[in-house]
């Protein structure tokens, strides 16, 4: 059977914190699908911070942009009109589906005209399924794009804060209608059996994010004192609790130095805080990076932080650990599918600033226990969370499903269980 054609959605495409969805895409082009994506909203210029992303930008087809062309929006829907069984009962689904409130019936309606281009689109270029990211109005579009359209649909969903709203985003729908749902962790999985019928739990597939660890190939010294923080500068990420344990290191630990890559609402406020706290001389916020930047700063770091207080499976670990770079984290959510607290670092309670700093200070003081945990993280990686191998995964999912075939394969070896 050939490889079936693929749509990507998601709300905004590319994105610099949302690397992972770009490697996927390109895993499944060297495997030979032909990947047609998608983003509702135009990414803003700051996160296109390398020629990959300015490239996948160029070639990505914005839903919101077409949609407010009148003649282009009229169109779209009066061919969907054509059939008026399917597209009354597409519309009952949208106003079935809205969240509480007339700004909620609003956005809906939004959301249902924006599914009619997409659908005409996704129709004009042939694909033959739509996959989406990120599983809030962004799969509400993929949901209505199925009903107006027929095209099979499929979802992966990461969580954590799709699961504080699950009645809003309608998982129960949304898992119901679906060919199938990958889920980042069997956390994540579990987390999605709360809200889905047992009929259903059969399509929730493991499908892990990934990196490629060769990009990660060299060991870095590990004979200093810096750490690396990379992440979206927003509340979730826990960083005033590492600027606290921070000052209580700096008078231990000779040359202590941290780096904070990322960006986000909370940005000013953090350097503000660090500042008060005297940390200016040793705390650098250097803003957004590329896949490759990020890849050469962890290449001279000797230690990784990320103090969340809610995560998936954070991404930005894997790539510290494909680059031997041991790891300081939370103990939440899918984490400890990726961390073994004691062998590739170290997990502490969220929000707890003492033993992150003690974690911190353990390891900063032991080259050789970093050295240990750090092969012990690429070995992790390479092992169970290589993006060749999961898009090796994810295809045989696409292309199974779309057989129709009874008997899906199986997971590469080594990796969790496939639903």
């Amino acid at each position: 059977m050939s490889l079936p054609k693929l749509a990507y959605l998601t709300g905004e495409y590319p994105r610099a914190s949302d690397t992972f969805i770009q490697r996927e895409v390109a895993g499944l082009r060297d495997r030979g699908h032909e990947v047609l994506t998608c983003s509702i909203r135009r990414t803003g210029p700051e996160h296109l911070v390398g020629p990959e992303q300015r490239e996948e930008h160029a070639r990505t087809f914005q839903v919101l942009q077409t949609a407010k062309n009148p003649k282009r929006l009229i169109k779209a829907h009066l061919r969907w009109m054509k059939t008026p069984g399917r597209y009354l009962n597409a519309l009952r689904l949208a106003w079935r589906t809205a969240p509480k409130g007339i700004r909620g019936r609003a956005y809906q309606m939004f959301y249902f005209l924006e599914a009619g281009v997409l659908a005409a689109k996704l129709q004009d270029e042939g694909v033959q399924h739509l996959h989406n990211h990120i599983a809030k109005a962004s799969c509400t579009v993929a949901m209505l794009v199925n009903a107006l359209s027929g095209l099979p649909y499929s979802f992966t969903i990461h969580g954590p804060d799709i699961f504080f709203a699950p009645d809003h985003w309608r998982i129960d729908e949304k898992v119901a209608r679906a060919a199938f749902v990958a889920c980042i962790s069997d956390f994540c999985r579990s987390q999605v059996m709360c809200f889905s019928g047992p009929e259903h739990w059969s399509k929730l597939h493991i499908v892990h994010c990934g990196v490629n660890p060769a990009r990660y190939s060299a060991a870095p010294a590990h004979d200093g004192a810096h750490l690396l923080f990379v992440g979206r500068l927003a509340g979730v990420k826990g960083v005033p609790v590492l600027l606290e344990a921070l000052q209580s290191l700096r008078d231990a630990v000779p040359g202590l130095k941290v780096t904070f890559i990322g960006d986000g609402p909370e940005r000013r406020s953090l350097e503000a805080d660090a500042s008060a706290r005297g940390l200016t001389d040793i705390a650098s916020f250097v803003g957004y990076k590329s896949q490759s930047e990020v890849a050469e700063a962890l290449a001279q770091t000797d230690l990784f932080v990320l103090p969340s207080f809610a995560e998936g499976v954070p991404v930005v670990l894997m790539e510290a650990m494909a680059a031997q770079v041991p790891v300081v984290t939370t103990q939440i959510a899918g984490v400890p599918e990726l961390v073994v607290s004691g062998q590739s670092g170290i997990l502490v309670p969220p929000g707890d600033a003492p033993q992150l700093a003690a974690a911190i200070k353990t390891l900063l003081q032991s080259p050789d226990l970093r050295r240990t945990m750090g092969a012990a993280g690429r070995a992790k990686v390479v092992e169970e969370f290589d993006i060749a191998k999961e898009t090796a995964w994810l295809s045989d999912l696409f292309t199974g499903y779309a057989s129709g075939q009874g008997d899906l394969p199986k997971r590469p070896k080594g990796a969790s269980h496939a639903g």
